[in-house]
């Protein structure tokens, strides 16, 4: 057998074979972009983060600090963008389906991918890194839709939305193992990306993520991420049952607090300034690039390709989520790739669910800061809707933000649509539809199931008859 050359570093000195052979064959030509000394500071690394993770939690975090390294300077072959092609795609999505399996988090698919419902909407931005034209790395930007967020079914969002503002939950991380613990060489110019992104063209100011419980201190002592709640979710189906930990984000703050954390740290290892302060680089956002529902990220050859073709993704989805994914693309090129859905579901009604009697206030806003909010009065709720009174008119077929308050301290933020309008006595009274019910509407609807409200709700603002 003709012998190999040996695989050639980008300043032309060849790449130790046996440090190769160890590493692994089947990724070699990503190992080869590790220099020599890079290997001996990762093995460095490594014993200091075993070290650091001895430590009381406050010295913890600073200690984990210490270990950042930002270069302000990435490799100039790695290159930070929105997936847009197919082969950018697939490559992501292996790359997060490869890092779920060995982490337990899903099963692995015959596909060798993970697509889930989240990425096939208009409101999903998947963000890729790139090395000398291989993703390295990926995440996934899900921002508000009438289906909600993967998290909000088992972690409560209602003391974020109380702060208003953007919400996006940032998703399906995964980095190439060659990368994982090199000092971020890949992570944290993925992660300023999604910041500059957030801040310059999703205009988010809340960031929301469920990780597993042994991740979540690098989201606290890095980058201050707070928790939703003191409990750790035992079972997180969205995960394959393994824990999870909600924690958030608040961007509108989070320079003054990376500015005091960071103070008086180099540049390389100061976050503060590398996230706020430091020009974009290797960074690109596609020319035309639009966050309206009616100009989509993928293609209908793209969502048939990955949600029909290659996975089960849309063949899996109940009845009801696949009418809900018909009312969110409601262009007729997208139409004739989504699944179909039986005649009774083709308009997903209110009334397909009990409903109980109730008496609460609420109001509507549909996502303009400059919109006037119309209150409300709920007299009738149920797994899926809701029936209220209102002296404004609402508009039709739009999904409109519905804040509900159920109890003393309980409060529902979803998304909702006008499905039935009737006049009466000079009010509106609507029928609704709940996109994705969140936390406290299911737990609250659920108590009404099972024959009592655990708020004790007494209502603590005039009616609309009293206005």
């Amino acid at each position: 057998m003709k012998e190999q050359p040996p695989i050639v570093q980008s300043h032309g000195d060849p790449v130790n074979n046996k440090v190769l052979s160890c590493l692994g064959n089947e990724e070699t030509y990503l190992a080869a972009s590790m220099q020599p000394l890079r290997l001996l500071k990762t093995f460095i690394l490594r014993v200091a983060r075993r070290a650091a993770s001895l430590l009381p939690r406050s010295r913890r975090h600073r200690a984990f600090r210490a270990l950042v390294d930002c270069d302000p300077t990435p490799d100039p072959r790695l290159v930070l963008k929105p997936a847009e092609t197919r082969e950018e795609l697939e490559a992501c999505f292996r790359l997060l389906h490869d890092a779920y399996v060995a982490s337990g988090f899903t099963k692995p698919d015959p596909s060798g991918m993970r697509v889930t419902i989240y990425h096939a909407l208009p409101t999903t931005t998947i963000l890729c890194a790139k090395l000398d034209g291989i993703v390295v790395g990926t995440l996934s930007l899900i921002r508000e839709s009438a289906m909600g967020f993967p998290l909000q079914r088992i972690f409560d969002l209602t003391g974020v939305r109380a702060r208003r503002g953007n919400i996006a939950e940032v998703s399906a991380l995964a980095i190439n193992p060659r990368f994982r613990k090199t000092g971020g060489a890949v992570l944290f110019p993925l992660l300023k990306f999604l910041h500059d992104y957030c801040t310059n063209v999703c205009a988010t100011r809340h960031l929301v993520i469920a990780v597993n419980p042994r991740q979540i201190e690098m989201f606290e002592s890095l980058l201050f991420f707070r928790r939703l709640t003191g409990r750790v979710v035992a079972n997180y189906d969205f995960a394959n049952g393994a824990p999870a930990v909600g924690a958030t984000l608040d961007l509108k703050h989070a320079e003054e607090i990376f500015r005091k954390q960071y103070a008086g740290r180099p540049p390389r290892r100061n976050l503060h300034r590398y996230f706020f302060h430091t020009p974009p680089a290797n960074a690109g956002t596609p020319a035309g690039c639009s966050l309206a529902a009616s100009t989509p990220a993928l293609t209908p050859e793209l969502i048939d390709y990955f949600c029909n073709r290659q996975t089960r993704v849309f063949a899996d989805l109940s009845d009801r989520k696949k009418a809900l994914l018909r009312l969110i693309y409601d262009l007729p090129e997208y139409l004739r790739v989504l699944p179909r859905v039986p005649p009774e579901f083709a308009r997903v009604k209110v009334r397909l669910h009990r409903r109980f009697p109730m008496r609460c206030p609420g109001q509507l806003n549909a996502g303009n800061d400059d919109a006037k909010s119309i209150l409300m009065e709920i007299s009738e709720v149920s797994r899926y809707g809701f029936r209220a009174r209102t002296r404004s008119p609402a508009p039709a077929d739009t999904w409109m933000s519905a804040v509900i308050q159920l109890g003393r301290r309980e409060i529902s933020c979803v998304q909702a649509r006008c499905v039935q309008d009737t006049e009466l006595e000079g009010n509106h009274v609507y029928g609704f539809q709940i996109g994705e019910p969140d936390l406290a509407w299911r737990k609250f609807v659920n108590a009404l199931y099972d024959g009592g409200s655990e708020s004790g709700f007494a209502p603590s603002t005039p009616s609309l008859a009293r206005e």
